[in-house]
């Protein structure tokens, strides 16, 4: 699936959700579902700078392709790393950066959140675009 595709998924389980409180709960259980963070990568390196919460993230590269996993200690920042994860994770460097991702505005996610974790989301998507370069950079791409 492509990037796009499973941003439009996500905007159509979202939008099935007229309540925000429905969609805050989806996103605890997208959290609740991500598979186990391997307590090795909870390092300092792998800590998000600009979050609030503690999110930590690793990227590994395998077959041309970036993988994702992540840890956070709040519920709903768990729940947005795992749509960002779903979205970015088994894509190549390249199509991480030139995404375009669109899905968070028209889920209404940024509008619903605190300034502080708008701020994470941010530091979030940054990240994993700095992963996407770095492996591009070293000649992975």
């Amino acid at each position: 699936m492509s990037i796009n595709e499973i941003q439009d998924e996500i905007i159509e389980e979202f939008t099935e959700l007229d309540d925000w409180m429905d969609r805050y709960q989806l996103l605890i259980d997208l959290g609740n579902d991500q598979p186990p963070f391997d307590s090795r990568y909870k390092t300092e390196s792998n800590l998000i700078d600009g979050c609030q919460s503690r999110v930590w993230l690793q990227a590994d590269y395998r077959d041309g392709l970036l993988y994702f996993s992540a840890e956070s200690d709040a519920l709903i920042v768990k729940g947005i790393i795992a749509l960002l994860i779903r979205v970015l994770s088994g894509h190549t460097p390249d199509e991480i950066l030139d995404a375009d991702l669109y899905f968070i505005e028209q889920i209404g996610l940024r509008e619903h959140l605190s300034p502080t974790r708008s701020n994470g989301l941010l530091a979030m998507m940054k990240q994993m675009r700095l992963y996407a370069l770095a492996f591009k950079s070293k000649g992975h791409a």
